[in-house]
């Protein structure tokens, strides 16, 4: 096969002044893309903010030889993000891969939490990835090419005691890629997401033990640099990605059963339980459309 490469091709990406996103950054660069590496350099929790990590990846590409700009908006903001995605194009013309990857953290029980460190892990997570693939897509349609990568969580996809914050905004991030693969379809732009395992400053506390050695950032970045690529003519795909493994996440539905109209009922959904939550001919679909029309056939 041959190599993947991005010669000629302008990568933004959110959050890369270090972890996830300083791997994926570096390995672009190293195949040829010119980066913006945007980073507001701030602690774990979002609070605070230096220049200083955004920069040294800027360095790290160009001792490399490659070509990078450091950027510090706050993608969290729509006028943040429009002036990222200005940046780049004013820059370098154009943009064709968009890695949303910023991120932060405020853990606690939900009814313990403040309603704003709950607002705030919205507003990057989700919001974030909003504003920035709103920013792109008009350049991206106008060009007829695009990639825009999302990053969720296994807290998002399957939850996780005391990030109800984080969880509903990963998993809100594919919702969003779900109406973005439809509106960037004809324009060539596709729209993934990545469920990463990587030990980074995010995760240190988390106690998988000897998996967290092998979970490094870098083995991560292969799998999103293969959906930033040509190469990837997907579109709506959720790849779990660490320590050399990857699988595709799906959300899917069960064959259900048709009750018959005049016996619908609490009690007939109680008692038809097992064969309502039979998994085993479970289906994705591609639309709420194609699910309605599958599952009722009609809109």
């Amino acid at each position: 096969m041959n190599q993947i490469r991005f010669d000629g091709r302008v990568a933004v990406i959110t959050g890369a002044g270090g972890g996830l996103g300083r791997a994926h950054a570096l390995l672009l660069a190293e195949r040829g893309a010119i980066v913006v590496v945007n980073d507001l350099g701030g602690l774990v929790n979002g609070a605070g903010g230096d220049a200083t990590a955004a920069q040294q990846v800027v360095r790290e590409i160009g001792a490399a030889g490659g070509q990078a700009l450091a950027n510090f908006d706050d993608i969290a903001t729509p006028a943040g993000a429009q002036n990222l995605i200005d940046t780049a194009t004013q820059a370098f013309g154009r943009v064709d891969v968009l890695i949303n990857n910023a991120g932060i953290l405020r853990d606690k029980t939900l009814f313990k939490m403040d309603p704003a460190d709950f607002e705030a892990v919205v507003r990057v997570h989700l919001l974030g990835s909003a504003w920035c693939a709103r920013a792109v897509m008009p350049v991206m349609q106008k060009q007829l090419y695009g990639r825009i990568v999302m990053t969720t969580s296994a807290a998002g996809l399957y939850g996780n005691f005391g990030q109800s914050n984080y969880g509903a905004a990963k998993l809100g991030v594919v919702g969003l890629m779900n109406t973005l693969k439809h509106e960037g379809a004809k324009f060539g732009v596709c729209v993934n997401t990545v469920a990463p395992v990587a030990l980074t400053r995010m995760t240190e506390g988390i106690p998988l033990g000897s998996l967290m050695s092998d979970a490094t950032p870098e083995r991560v970045a292969a799998g999103v640099v293969f959906l930033a690529s040509e190469m990837c003519q997907l579109s709506g795909q959720i790849l779990s990605a660490g320590a050399g493994y990857f699988s595709t996440v799906r959300i899917v539905e069960g064959r259900g059963l048709q009750a018959p109209l005049d016996q619908v009922s609490p009690e007939y959904v109680a008692e038809h339980w097992a064969q309502i939550a039979d998994e085993s001919a479970a289906r994705g679909f591609d639309s709420a459309t194609e699910a309605l029309v599958t599952t009722f056939g009609k809109p």
